[in-house]
């Protein structure tokens, strides 16, 4: 069960509809796998409702006459044909002779997921297209892989699918919602048997902290500049 959770402001936001698309992807598939946070957009999206219904009383029987006027306008129009082909979706990803579920949020980007690639010892990566300026993967680390000590420029949005990881601040375990900025170092590496799944975005390169890693931060940001490229 997750116990990190989206904040209850980024939870009012995504029930609003006004949080950055990249960060709305993680905290939908994060409710996908808790049922807690489920429940609070829920009653977020119940109780804005009532909210704007209750405001807009006063002017109910302009809008009816406008919205009616509106209905008829719609209905005198010639129909249109409406494309109904289905939205392909997998519900499955497979990865170093594993196979992991992947929350409904998610399914609808596992075919544009990129080829695996084993970029170091027992981490693996694979790219995912979701469109604008944001960098985002699926990353598979082998138990006690992981990834190099590092900071941000930017915004890192993580969700755990599967298994377990640890990065020297916390243990994360499946659902887990992990939202980190330039204020944070961190280094994750897996702690489960099987291997642990993520799923991260980020909006900017990451920044390799210590010893031969930091080499890698002019090709960290190139491949940052080239895969985000319109």
């Amino acid at each position: 069960m997750a116990k990190l959770h989206p904040t209850d402001q980024t939870l009012v936001g995504f029930a609003q509809g006004s949080l950055a698309p990249n960060e709305a992807l993680l905290v939908s598939a994060h409710c996908d796998l808790c049922p807690r946070c489920q429940s609070k957009v829920a009653a977020i999206i119940e109780s804005t409702a009532d909210d704007i219904f209750n405001h807009e009383t006063t002017t109910a029987n302009y809008i009816d006459n406008e919205l009616g006027n509106m209905f008829d306008a719609i209905v005198s129009r010639p129909p249109c044909e409406m494309s109904h082909e289905p939205v392909q979706t997998q519900s499955q990803i497979h990865v170093h002779g594993k196979t992991f579920a992947i929350p409904p949020s998610l399914q609808r980007l596992v075919a544009n997921v990129g080829g695996w690639t084993q970029i170091v010892g027992k981490l693996w990566q694979a790219p995912v297209s979701i469109g604008g300026k944001n960098l985002a993967n699926f990353i598979y680390m082998e138990k006690g892989g992981g990834v190099p000590e590092h900071t941000h420029i930017g915004n890192e949005f993580t969700l755990v699918i599967n298994g377990q990881f640890s990065d020297g601040v916390n243990c994360y375990e499946q659902g887990d919602y992990v939202a980190l900025n330039q204020m944070h170092t961190h280094t994750p590496i897996s702690t489960s048997e099987d291997g642990c799944l993520v799923f991260s975005v980020i909006d900017e390169p990451l920044q390799f902290t210590t010893g031969l890693a930091k080499l890698i931060n002019p090709l960290s940001n190139l491949y940052f500049k080239v895969s985000t490229k319109a």
